[in-house]
C-alpha cells in the first residue's frame, strides 16, 4: 500500500458544499464535493476510495484529473495557484463493512429494515465524498443530503436542518472542523430530547425495536456530562445540539463525531430497570468519553494521526472523573483500578510494544494506532499522574488556556504540555515526554541494602526483552516524608531504614493510590512488614499489592507459587476491586492446570476454598440495600463457585433458570450469564441450544444478548458447538461487529477451543474481506493469544501468522503475540510443578 504524503501542505480548503445522493435500494452514492481552498501549486491531491470520478471543474472550467486508487487520491492539475473552487462529480458503491456511509440493519416486529449512518475516522470520510481527508486539514461544511426518503424517516447531521427543497434536506453551516468528524444519519428512528441549563439541545436516537424507557439513562448522563464538561473546561459547549445515535451495526465502541455521536447500540441504549451496576457504569462512561472529545478533538483536534493519543487518553482520563462528578456513590474510579490499569499494565510489560505518540504513515498502520492498553488505558494513566502532580484547579486553568490557544485547529503535544506547564509552573513535558516517547515502563525496587532504604529502577518485561537502558521520571507517592515526588534517577537512597520506619510509623509503600505506572518489587523485609499491617491497607493498597505481585510473578521476578499462600487472606473481603484483583490472581493459576486432570481439580478445590464464605453471605438473590459493592461482588464470587463444581451453586443456578424458563430476560441482568451458563453446561441439549439462539435473534437488548452468547459457546457437545460454528458467517444470526465475542467465548471454552481455531484459519479470507479495514480486526488475533498457552497451539500460531506479518496493520500485533504466548509457555515449563505443588497445599 502506498505511503501517505499530506496533502494539506498543496492544498488547503476553507468550505466544503457537499450534495450527497444515498439510493438504498442500488446500494450507490452519488453527489458533488465542491472544496474551496488555497492551492499552493497547480499540481493537487484530494483523497477519495473506491470511487468513480465523473468530472473535475476548477472555478467553473473542466480540468485534467487522474484517480490513483493505490494512493487514494485524484490528481487534478489546476490552471493557476491561490484561492481556488475545486468541483468534483462522483459516485460510489454503499458497502456492508461499516466504514464511510453504510447501512445498518435490525428487525422489527418480524420485519427486516435498515437505517443508514456514518464512520469516517480514520480515514473513510474518502469513501463518502472527495476530500482533503487528514485531521490538519480543517475546514466549515454545508451538507446538502438527498435519499429514497420514507414517510416519518428522521434525518439527523452534526448541524441542524435549515430547510427541506425538492426532497434534499440542508444542513446548518458546520464550525470549522476535520473530515473525520462529519457525520449523518437516517431511517426510522425514534428519541427523547431535552435541553442543558446553557441551552444545547441534547437527544438520544435509536431504532423502533427498543422501548422508549431504554433511552432514559442515555440522555440524563449525555446531558449532565455536557454540563460538566462546560464547567470544568471552562468552555462552552460550541455547537446547537449534541445528537447520541445507537447504530445496529457499528465497527467500534462509538464514534464522536461533532455534534452527531455515534454508538454501539449495547453502548448507550438500556433497560433501566434490568441492567447490572457494571454495565450502566460501562454505557455511562462511554458517553461521557465522546462528549469528552467535542472539545478535546473536536474543538482541538490532533495535527496528525500521530498525537491521537492526544484526543483518545485524555478522553479516556475524563470519562472518569466526569462521571465520578455526577455518580459519586458509584466510586467509578475503581472500574479504572480493575479495566484500564491492568490492561496497560499487561500490554506495555512486552518488548516490542509501540509508545502512546508513535509515527505512522500508512493508512492501515493509523488504523493499528488505536491500541487500546496503550492509546487509552496507558495514555490515560500518564494523565492520571498529572492530574495527581498539578491538582485540578491548575489542570482546569491549563486546559482553559489550551482550547482558547487552539480553539477550532490543531495540536501537538507538545502544545498541550506548555499550557499545563505555564498554569503550573512545572516543567511537565520534561516529566512526561519520558512516558510518552519510550515504551514501557519501570519496576521500581525497593530493598533495605546495607541498612538504607534504597529505590532503584529498570525497564520490566513479561518474557523476553532487551535492556535499552531506559529510564523514567517516576511520581513515586511514597508514604514516607522523606521520598521525593519524582524519580529521575536509576538509584537513590533515601536513608537509614529503621529510623526512617521508626519516624514515619508505618510500614514503606510506593505509588500509594496506583496512579503511577509503574509496578513496586519489595524485598523480603518490606514485604513482611507490609503484610504484618495488612489490617492499616484500604482497597486499593490491597488491589495494587495483588496486582503488582501477579505481574511480577508474569514477570519471572516472583513465583506464583509464593503468592497462593496469601490469597485466603483476602477471600473475605467486602471490596469488589480486591475481589477482581484476587480473583485474576487464581484465574492466572489456571494456566498452569490441564482440563480434566487432578492438578485441575486441587485448583477447584482452592476455587470452593476462596469463595465459600462470600457465597454463602451473598447468596443467589439480590437483596433490598444492599451495597454497590456487594452487588458487583456477587457474580465473581459466585462464578468462582461455579468454577469449583459447587454442588449447592450448580443447583441453585439450575432452580433459577426453571422458575424463569419461559421468561430468561427478566433473571437478574447481573446473574443471568452464570445461570444459562451453568444450564448449558450441566444440562444442555440442542432443544436448549436451539430456544437460546432464536431468543438471541430476536431481542434486541445488548445485555441479554450477551447473556444468551455466553450460555450458547458454553456448550460440552461437539454436535452443537459444530451448529455454533455454522452461524460465524451468517450475519442474519451473528453481525460481524459481534463476531470477535463469539470467537473468543469459544476459543475459552476446553471443547469448543480447536473447532474455533480451525474456523479462524480455515476462514481467514473471509474474516478479512469482511472486517478487514475494521481498527479492531486484529484484536482477533489478540484475542487468540490471550488463550493459547501450550507449545503445541504456539508453533500453530505462529505457522499461521508468521506468512502474514508484512501485513499492514497486523505486523506488530503478529509479532507481540507471537512473545505473548512465548512468554506463557516458558513460564508454565519453569514453574508448573511447584505452582500445583503450592495450590495443592493451599486447598487443604
Amino acid at each position: 500500500m502506498a505511503e501517505i504524503t499530506r496533502l494539506y501542505q498543496k492544498f488547503q480548503p476553507s468550505h466544503y458544499n457537499l450534495f450527497i445522493d444515498v439510493e438504498r435500494d442500488t446500494k450507490k452514492i452519488s453527489g458533488t464535493s465542491t472544496i474551496t481552498g488555497d492551492a499552493k501549486t497547480t499540481d493537487i491531491q484530494v483523497n477519495q476510495k473506491g470511487m468513480t470520478i465523473a468530472s473535475v471543474k476548477a472555478d467553473g472550467q473542466d480540468v485534467p484529473f487522474a484517480t490513483d486508487d493505490d494512493a487514494e487520491v485524484i490528481n487534478i492539475t489546476l490552471p493557476k495557484t491561490g484561492e481556488v473552487t475545486v468541483a468534483i462529480e462522483y459516485s460510489a458503491p454503499l458497502t456492508d463493512s461499516m466504514m464511510g456511509i453504510y447501512p445498518s440493519y435490525y428487525e422489527l416486529n418480524g420485519e427486516k429494515k435498515q437505517i443508514i449512518g456514518t464512520q469516517f475516522e480514520t480515514t473513510f470520510a474518502r469513501q463518502a465524498f472527495p476530500s482533503v481527508d487528514e485531521p490538519e486539514a480543517k475546514a466549515t461544511f454545508d451538507l446538502a443530503l438527498k435519499f429514497d426518503e420514507q414517510p416519518g424517516e428522521t434525518v439527523l447531521a452534526n448541524m441542524p436542518e435549515v430547510r427541506t427543497e425538492n426532497g434534499v434536506h440542508y444542513f446548518d453551516t458546520t464550525v470549522r472542523m476535520s473530515t473525520y468528524l462529519i457525520a449523518f444519519a437516517f431511517g426510522d428512528l425514534q428519541s427523547k430530547q431535552t435541553t442543558t441549563k446553557s441551552g444545547v439541545k441534547v437527544g438520544v436516537f435509536a431504532t423502533k425495536a427498543h422501548k422508549a424507557n431504554e433511552l432514559d439513562f442515555a440522555l440524563d448522563i449525555a446531558k449532565r456530562s455536557i454540563e460538566f464538561y462546560e464547567d470544568f473546561y471552562q468552555t462552552p459547549y460550541p455547537l446547537p445540539h449534541s445528537w447520541q445515535l445507537a447504530l445496529p451495526d457499528f465497527s467500534a465502541g462509538a464514534m464522536e463525531n461533532w455534534g452527531l455521536v455515534t454508538y454501539r447500540e449495547a453502548y448507550l441504549v438500556l433497560d433501566p430497570d434490568n441492567t447490572s451496576l457494571r454495565m450502566k457504569q460501562l454505557v455511562a462512561t462511554v458517553i461521557a468519553h465522546e462528549l469528552a472529545h467535542q472539545w478535546f478533538g473536536d474543538l482541538v483536534t490532533m495535527k496528525w494521526w500521530d498525537d491521537l493519543w492526544l484526543n483518545e487518553s485524555f478522553a479516556n482520563m475524563m470519562e472518569y472523573v466526569a462521571v465520578d462528578a455526577l455518580e459519586p456513590d458509584w466510586h467509578v474510579w475503581e472500574m479504572f483500578q480493575t479495566d484500564d490499569v491492568p490492561g496497560a499494565l499487561n500490554r506495555d510489560a512486552t518488548d516490542g510494544v509501540q509508545p502512546v505518540h508513535v509515527q505512522v504513515n500508512n493508512p492501515a498502520e493509523i488504523d493499528s494506532l488505536f491500541d487500546p492498553d496503550i492509546v487509552y488505558a496507558k495514555g490515560a494513566r500518564m494523565l492520571v499522574m498529572v492530574r495527581a502532580l498539578l491538582g485540578d484547579d491548575k489542570l482546569r486553568a491549563g486546559l482553559k488556556a489550551y482550547f482558547a490557544a487552539h480553539h477550532y485547529s490543531n495540536a501537538t503535544g507538545a502544545d498541550l504540555w506548555s499550557a499545563l506547564g505555564e498554569a503550573s509552573g512545572m516543567d511537565v513535558g520534561a516529566i512526561m515526554n519520558s512516558w510518552l516517547e519510550q515504551p514501557g515502563y519501570p519496576v521500581v525496587n525497593a530493598a533495605v541494602v546495607d541498612g538504607k532504604l534504597t529505590l532503584s529502577q529498570k525497564q520490566f518485561f513479561v518474557g523476553d526483552g532487551k535492556d535499552a537502558g531506559r529510564e523514567w521520571q517516576i511520581p513515586l507517592n511514597g508514604n514516607f516524608k522523606e521520598t521525593p515526588t519524582i524519580m529521575k534517577d536509576k538509584q537513590i537512597v533515601l536513608g537509614d531504614y529503621d529510623a526512617l520506619r521508626q519516624s514515619n510509623g508505618k510500614p514503606f509503600r510506593l505509588n500509594v493510590g496506583n496512579n503511577s505506572h509503574f509496578v513496586v518489587e519489595y524485598d523480603d523485609t518490606l514485604m513482611q512488614n507490609i503484610l504484618a499491617h495488612k489490617d492499616e491497607l484500604d482497597s486499593i493498597d490491597e488491589l495494587q499489592l495483588l496486582q503488582d505481585m501477579r505481574m511480577l510473578a508474569d514477570g519471572r521476578q516472583l513465583s506464583y507459587a509464593a503468592i497462593v499462600p496469601l490469597l485466603t487472606q483476602f477471600a473475605d473481603s467486602k471490596s469488589t476491586i480486591v475481589n477482581t484483583a484476587l480473583y485474576t490472581v487464581a484465574g492466572n493459576l489456571r494456566k498452569f492446570t490441564l482440563p480434566d486432570t487432578p492438578e485441575e481439580t486441587q485448583l477447584r478445590q482452592l476455587y470452593g476454598k476462596l469463595s465459600a464464605k462470600q457465597v454463602a453471605r451473598l447468596g443467589w438473590e439480590a437483596k433490598d440495600g444492599e451495597s454497590n459493592d456487594d452487588q458487583m461482588t456477587r457474580p465473581i464470587v459466585l462464578g468462582a463457585s461455579m468454577f469449583a463444581k459447587n454442588a449447592d451453586s450448580i443447583a441453585a443456578a439450575h432452580d433459577l433458570y426453571q422458575a424463569n424458563a419461559d421468561k430468561l430476560e427478566t433473571l437478574n441482568a447481573t446473574l443471568r450469564p452464570y445461570i444459562l451458563i451453568n444450564e448449558m453446561r450441566e444440562f444442555g441439549s440442542e432443544e436448549l441450544f436451539n430456544k437460546f439462539l432464536t431468543a438471541y435473534q430476536k431481542t434486541s437488548d445488548a445485555s441479554y444478548k450477551t447473556s444468551l452468547l455466553e450460555g450458547i459457546t458454553a456448550t460440552k457437545d461437539a454436535a452443537l458447538v459444530k451448529k455454533t460454528i455454522a452461524q460465524f458467517e451468517n450475519a442474519d444470526v451473528i453481525k460481524p461487529q459481534d463476531l470477535r465475542g463469539w470467537y473468543y467465548e469459544l476459543l475459552l471454552n476446553k471443547d469448543g477451543q480447536q473447532a474455533a481455531w480451525d474456523w479462524i484459519r480455515d476462514e481467514w479470507s473471509w474474516l478479512e474481506k469482511t472486517v478487514g479495514g475494521d481498527m479492531e480486526f486484529a484484536t482477533f488475533i489478540t484475542r487468540t493469544a490471550d488463550v493459547f498457552k501450550t507449545p503445541e497451539r504456539l508453533a500453530e500460531f505462529k505457522a499461521f501468522f508468521e506468512p502474514k506479518l508484512n501485513t499492514p496493520g497486523l505486523t506488530r500485533e503478529i509479532q507481540m503475540d507471537t512473545k505473548v504466548i512465548e512468554s506463557r509457555v516458558a513460564l508454565i515449563e519453569a514453574e508448573q510443578a511447584k505452582v500445583n505443588a503450592a495450590v495443592a497445599e493451599a486447598a487443604k
